[in-house]
């Protein structure tokens, strides 16, 4: 029997063994997506406990901490942060399958070089531990330890981004820090914030003008670094209509009015290839997350908001809107780089096969089937993507993992995706399904660690 988690956790062959140690282990991070928070980064930010860094804003925990039956005051409610604690580590002893249980090992074990387990009992010996190296520690040491090259954050088209100005004009930080272009509350016309949301934006009066801010902030994004921009929905809209027709929708929702789904679409549409055009135009990566409904439970949202554990996959039938929204950016010799994830693993094959169609050769895998997401980046999911990529597609151009997280401890997915990725290619070389030649092997494995994503991004 192996041991728990030790040097070769995950790692079942002599060639998956030399693969990680050798090669994937110590390569860089870029983290091209995720939810850190720029001003925490600028001001270096140090955290009292262990709480505050694990769970505070962490859906993933609280989502578990629920199934297993914690009261909501333990989770996000007014219980003291060691009680917080407590009902974590009661909950992690018994999650077992569950990716947070290796997670919040590699965490423990990488930032604060604890090997043993944690549960009820050893509760009090992790927090005091935690807590003590927490004071040596900060959101700037924790990014570079984990060596980290450039991370993009998550951003509003409104924003200022005076934290990230702030960050580059900082030579005293190595690691880049770059604004993604996020403009998910400008497409949801449905929402009755909408016409507010305008105004953050500006004098609005047209579609045309909505569409023309948006191409100025864009590039006010792009002045301060941004490589990527980012788009969340349930699925990929692809209901084309003329300008007239788009207008006319606009105008409707400036009088207060709701436009109606198939209007909401159209909108959507035109919206959205405004934008994927100017991406082109710019060099910005376009990223879309889809196959997600939001805000399951309208008792939780009401009382915490988006964001608290309450989401799911989704099956909205998007895959042909997705090709037909490809394909008319890529008529006009328009479309982007494009990263697609779906949050429904049955859409991996599908996924795959319509971005062959687009692939040309500006770019290695200029379009991107994105790193296992959410509720999928867990060891069988990242599996499942990994070989369907093989097979469909083009494993070794693939720009590998992110951590798409709020916490800067979650740098240890890097570590978990890599071990499986080695294990994956290893059990290959292994079985005579691929030659053991080093230097390839080397090349695809440095690759998807690091290298293919630093060339995409052109960082």
């Amino acid at each position: 029997m192996k041991a728990f988690m030790d040097r070769d956790f995950l790692l079942c062959s002599e060639t998956a063994k030399h693969l990680y140690h050798d090669y994937a282990a110590d390569m860089p991070i870029i983290d091209y997506h995720c939810h850190l928070d720029p001003r925490e980064i600028c001001e270096d930010r140090q955290f009292e406990n262990i709480t505050q860094v694990w769970l505070g804003g962490d859906h993933y925990k609280w989502r578990l901490m629920r199934s297993a039956g914690v009261e909501e005051k333990y989770i996000t409610g007014d219980a003291s942060d060691r009680e917080k604690f407590q009902k974590w580590a009661e909950t992690l002893a018994l999650a077992i399958g569950n990716p947070l249980y290796h997670w919040s090992h590699l965490e423990l074990r990488n930032y604060f070089g604890y090997d043993g387990v944690l549960d009820g009992d050893t509760a009090e010996e992790v927090w005091q531990l935690c807590n003590e190296k927490l004071k040596s520690l900060s959101a700037r040491k924790l990014i570079v330890s984990s060596k980290v090259k450039a991370l993009c954050t998550t951003d509003d088209p409104a924003d200022t981004l005076e934290w990230h100005r702030k960050l580059a004009e900082d030579e005293s930080f190595p690691v880049k820090v770059l604004p993604s272009f996020r403009p998910d509350r400008a497409l949801g016309i449905e929402k009755p914030d909408y016409l507010d949301y305008l105004k953050r934006l500006g004098e609005i009066t047209s579609f045309a003008q909505l569409a023309e801010i948006l191409k100025e902030r864009l590039s006010f994004f792009v002045s301060l670094g941004c490589r990527v921009s980012d788009h969340g929905m349930e699925s990929v809209p692809y209901a084309p209509a003329d300008e007239a027709v788009i207008e006319a929708i606009f105008q409707k929702r400036l009088r207060g009015e709701l436009p109606s789904a198939c209007e909401q679409e159209q909108f959507r549409t035109a919206l959205l290839l405004e934008l994927g055009r100017e991406y082109h135009r710019l060099g910005v990566v376009m990223q879309l997350h889809f196959g997600v409904i939001r805000d399951n439970s309208h008792r939780v949202f009401r009382a915490l908001g988006p964001d608290a554990g309450i989401d799911s996959i989704g099956d909205a039938p998007s895959i042909k809107e997705l090709a037909a929204f490809l394909g008319a950016l890529d008529d006009t010799g328009e479309l982007p780089k494009t990263i697609l994830y779906s949050l429904n693993p049955n859409d991996n094959a599908a996924l795959v096969t319509v971005m062959g169609a687009f692939q040309t050769g500006e770019a290695v895998g200029k379009l991107q089937h994105g790193s296992a997401w959410w509720f999928n980046d867990h060891k069988q999911g990242m599996i499942d993507q990994l070989t369907t990529l093989a097979a469909d597609g083009f494993l070794a151009g693939f720009v590998g993992m992110l951590t798409d997280s709020r916490s800067f401890l979650s740098y240890a997915r890097h570590e978990y995706f890599r071990r499986i990725l080695c294990d994956l290619i290893g059990g290959w070389v292994e079985n005579g399904e691929y030659p053991k030649k080093d230097e390839a092997l080397r090349r695809i494995v440095e690759g998807v660690c690091y290298t293919n994503a630093e060339r995409y991004f052109e960082l």
